[in-house]
């Protein structure tokens, strides 16, 4: 791409839109800009972004934008087949994303993870055990920090590790990552890819162009990534929790790497058989960068959770709060309900991502979920599945704040409310993030007030 020649077209004027816009201002690029949402924080952005240079544009002038605009840069949130790619397709124009973009310019070694689940706590380890090991390690991408907005301050030698979604490699093609971890591969986001054919494609992207001095570091125990190998030039190391393989495995209680015994499983900080898989996951790829095992078990011991991955948040009233807000999809949702040790009553809805949720219907079933509270735009759907499966321990409502209140007047001392949607949050929040935050909000509120215990203390005196 020709900068300083070339017009481009950011569209969404979210993170990923606004660190694109700068980078690409930065540059001297003639930079148009385009957002349908209408809120303060979009307009505030547009503004900003004018004040630079940038043009705004109307919905009425896209068509004209197809028809001047080189190259269109799109965020992860607009699908492919949305109306403005399609006006650019037809037109035989670039279409890019924020992640390709930044690729552009990034001259750094790059460790890329993807998956269905875990991707965020991977690289959350994989960051920590560099740093302990006195890497310079950045975290980006998809966990919240566009890699365009990182990609020129960094230092000759820093490693970035990359989150990587499938709607952003729906328009990324030159990432080539020194180590490309596959977490897992299970049903999520099929109302945009439509079929899981698509999706297992889109996860495999990157492989295509990886060669010889690349690393794969590939799920065992999952039939759709362990077949990323068949086709792959790159080295294949694998992780499993169920056999001995050619990387990292569980023996006698233990991690291992090849043959060498890396740390207990008892010393990992954050617990549940999936977060053991994500350490086996971060492990393959800390010992292919050779770090010491004594910065990986330091690392790994003291680790914090994840924002909104079965995070606890208050005990009142002899009830425990947990926002899994980050479950939002149904192998998710089944994670965390595996991980609750009482009864419990579970938060289900949002918007509906293609899903078949029978088979979480059936999971809640069996464990300790005694009640579940549907909202969302998606109710009457996840209503449907738990008639088809006889789970008649349901209450149904529209509204999330709503559904938040009930949970509390329908759990009892000693019980957990459990949020775990299996669902996006995009029906009625920004982000997965926004639903947690208002989760917690609401929770904190209905505390009882210091103040009140105090007073209520006195009278009892």
């Amino acid at each position: 791409m020709y900068l300083l020649k070339q017009k481009f077209l950011v569209a969404g004027i979210s993170k990923s839109g606004v660190a694109s816009a700068n980078l690409l201002l930065k540059h001297g690029a003639t930079v148009y800009i385009y957002d349908d949402v209408e809120n303060e924080l979009v307009e505030q952005s547009i503004q900003n972004l004018v004040n630079q240079g940038a043009i705004r544009v109307d919905t009425p002038q896209l068509e004209k934008m197809a028809e001047i605009c080189d190259v269109l840069v799109l965020s992860p949130g607009i699908p492919i087949d949305h109306s403005l790619p399609i006006l650019f397709k037809r037109r035989k124009k670039r279409i890019i994303g924020e992640m390709e973009l930044g690729m552009q310019f990034l001259h750094n070694t790059n460790i890329a993870v993807t998956g269905t689940n875990g991707k965020t706590t991977i690289v959350t380890m994989l960051d920590s055990i560099l740093k302990a090991d006195s890497m310079t390690s950045v975290a980006c991408g998809n966990i919240g920090l566009p890699l365009c907005s990182v990609v020129e301050e960094l230092e000759k030698d820093a490693i970035v590790v990359l989150e990587v979604s499938s709607f952003q490699l729906e328009t990324l093609y030159s990432l080539i990552p020194h180590i490309y971890i596959v977490s897992n591969i299970t049903e999520d986001h099929l109302n945009r890819h439509y079929t899981m054919e698509n999706y297992i494609f889109l996860k495999n992207k990157p492989m295509r162009l990886m060669r010889e001095s690349e690393f794969a570091v590939l799920n065992y125990d999952d039939n759709n990534v362990r077949i990323f190998a068949e086709q792959a030039k790159c080295n294949i190391v694998y992780f499993s929790m169920r056999t001995v393989v050619d990387g990292g495995y569980i023996r006698d209680n233990c991690i291992y790497y090849f043959d060498e015994k890396i740390m207990q499983i008892n010393d990992l900080s954050l617990k549940g058989k999936h977060n053991i898989q994500n350490a086996l996951a971060a492990i393959c790829a800390a010992k292919i960068m050779g770090v010491s095992n004594e910065s990986i078990v330091s690392s790994l011991k003291s680790l914090k959770g994840v924002r909104h991955r079965f995070e606890k948040v208050a005990e009142f009233n002899g009830i425990t709060y947990i926002n899994d807000s980050k479950g939002t999809n149904v192998d998710a949702t089944i994670t965390a309900i595996e991980q609750l040790d009482r009864e419990s009553v579970l938060l289900l809805g949002g918007q509906d991502k293609g899903y078949n949720y029978n088979i979480l219907f059936e999971k809640i079933k069996e464990s300790n979920i005694v009640h579940t509270i549907i909202y969302g735009e998606n109710r009457y759907k996840l209503l449907q599945s738990a008639i088809q499966c006889n789970e008649s321990r349901i209450t149904l409502c529209a509204d999330f704040t709503l559904a938040v209140k009930i949970a509390q007047m329908t759990a009892k001392s000693g019980q957990i409310i459990l949020l775990s949607p299996a669902s996006s949050s995009l029906d009625a929040f920004k982000n997965y993030a926004e639903r947690g935050e208002l989760f917690e909000r609401l929770v904190l509120e209905s505390m009882p007030k210091v103040e009140e215990k105090v007073a209520c203390a006195a009278i009892e005196e």
